[in-house]
């Protein structure tokens, strides 16, 4: 566990102690102002978690010179690291900064990539879910909305429960009716709910199928392919708004080693989209369902663009920037799946019903704690929150780029190289010298969890201050 390393601003003593704009520092006594100096340290400490996890710590030391053991008693405060923006701002901030940057080496070079990286083959492609029935959706044709399901036909506009499944509304971002299906009884929520529960599997079989494709297109057995060619990707897993979760991918060809080197000339961007709409049309997953042969698969909607890197390509529709990717699967490795779905996992029927959530998303997570009854399978129910998904929302291929270890290993660096020479210091209050002390064992105890200062809401809105500061200064 790891503490995230958010910006957070400097608090002013004299709001935090209710001394109002016209006091002066003077006015502050001495005992405040230590407690402010501690306070201020743990907010920094925590870097504005909303939820930071309290820990206590016993180091047991021998003084070399007397022989004489003597612990020394500690507190730290450490981050919660959740990824979800809804549940703490501070921490799904960091966890964006390092999506961007995993994706952005991997496309333009930096943190260990050379930059040559950014002339490989690179495909940004989108695998979505079938339909489990019509629902609301926003269509456009370039810039223009289009109506969102358009029905001439009178007879055509009835569902065989009735209902007018037929709407002309040219729908604008936000509107709560889209993902809504037309027909909650025409709508599967069953297969809705197995597709999420399978998605995972589905990618991993589209990640086999993939190299076969190229393979086969490229005119070579896949032994050569594989003697030539390495698969790199990326992948995010998003929430449509109908509660189906799809995936963004980046794909990059590299050739075979680890120095990271371009394929050979016949391997193209253009070969390589063909091969991923040629894979995903394939990719099938069946499974019994009530006693019935069910198949799983990919929509047919599946979008590949090509990447490019410069300042060429603005509305062009066809090729995208890699910053703009990297920006925009950042965005979405911290969003949760819906309005009012709960962040923790559901444990009985009564955490349902005290669900505040659209009837649709209710339906889903009732279809899956259904499924956990009669498949006899913990993943239904313990997913459940998330409508049956269970798998990781980023994950990449070894050599793609960095790691999110990688990445926090080096931010607790930086702070173990920039924090008080005086911070260590051994039972004797001495600073730590190994030739000096000798240093056991330490034992970490959990101390309770959230903030243990008054000024907690006062640092919450410092962090964010800091936060909208360092994205204004960083927008790409």
């Amino acid at each position: 566990m790891t503490a995230s390393t958010a910006a957070t601003a400097t608090l002013d003593p004299k709001l935090l102690f209710g001394l109002g704009s016209g006091a002066t520092a003077d006015d502050i006594t001495p005992a405040a102002r230590a407690d402010f100096g501690r306070w201020e340290r743990e907010f920094a400490a925590d870097s504005g978690c909303s939820h930071p996890i309290q820990l206590r710590h016993r180091t047991d030391m021998i003084d070399l010179a007397t022989g004489e053991l003597a612990p020394r008693y500690g507190t730290a405060t450490t981050a919660c690291g959740n990824r979800r923006e809804a549940v703490c701002p501070a921490c799904s901030a960091v966890y964006k900064r390092d999506a961007r940057q995993l994706v952005r080496a991997g496309l333009a070079g930096g943190k260990g990539i050379p930059g040559t990286i950014a002339a490989h083959p690179c495909v940004f492609a989108t695998l979505t879910a079938p339909s489990f029935g019509p629902v609301h959706a926003r269509r456009l044709r370039g810039k223009t909305v289009l109506p969102c399901r358009p029905r001439r036909d009178a007879s055509s506009r009835r569902c065989p429960h009735g209902r007018d499944i037929s709407c002309p509304t040219r729908h604008v971002d936000g509107d709560p009716r889209l993902g809504q299906p037309m027909c909650p009884g025409c709508y599967d929520y069953q297969a809705a709910v197995l597709f999420n529960a399978y998605a995972a599997d589905l990618w991993r079989r589209f990640v086999t199928y993939l190299p076969r494709h190229l393979a086969r297109l490229a005119g070579v057995t896949q032994t050569m392919l594989r003697a030539q060619l390495r698969i790199r990707f990326v992948k995010v897993a998003e929430y449509q708004a109908r509660g189906v979760v799809h995936f963004h991918a980046v794909i990059r060809l590299d050739a075979v080693g680890e120095d990271y080197q371009p394929p050979a000339a016949p391997y193209t961007a253009g070969l390589l989209c063909d091969a991923i709409d040629q894979a995903a049309a394939a990719v099938r997953l069946t499974i019994d369902h009530d006693g019935q042969a069910l198949a799983l698969g990919f929509g047919p909607q599946t979008d590949t663009r090509i990447i490019r890197h410069g300042t060429e390509l603005p509305g062009s529709g066809h090729a995208l920037n890699g910053h703009a990717v990297a920006n925009y699967i950042a965005k979405y490795a911290t969003k949760t799946s819906g309005r009012g779905l709960p962040s923790m996992r559901i444990r009985s029927e009564t955490d349902i019903e005290q669900l505040r959530c659209p009837a649709h998303y209710r339906a889903m997570i009732i279809a899956a704690w259904q499924l956990g009854s009669t498949r006899h399978d913990a993943r239904f129910r313990a997913w459940a929150h998330m409508l049956g998904y269970g798998g990781h929302f980023l994950t990449k291929s070894r050599r793609y780029s960095v790691t999110f270890g990688q990445l926090r290993t080096a931010r607790a660096d930086h702070r173990r190289a920039t924090r008080p020479p005086d911070q260590d210091r051994d039972a004797w209050d001495r600073p730590i010298d190994e030739t000096v002390v000798l240093v056991l064992s330490t034992t970490w105890t959990y101390a309770g969890i959230g903030h243990t200062t008054p000024g907690a809401e006062l640092a919450a809105a410092s962090a964010a201050r800091a936060r909208e500061h360092s994205d204004q200064a960083d927008p790409g």
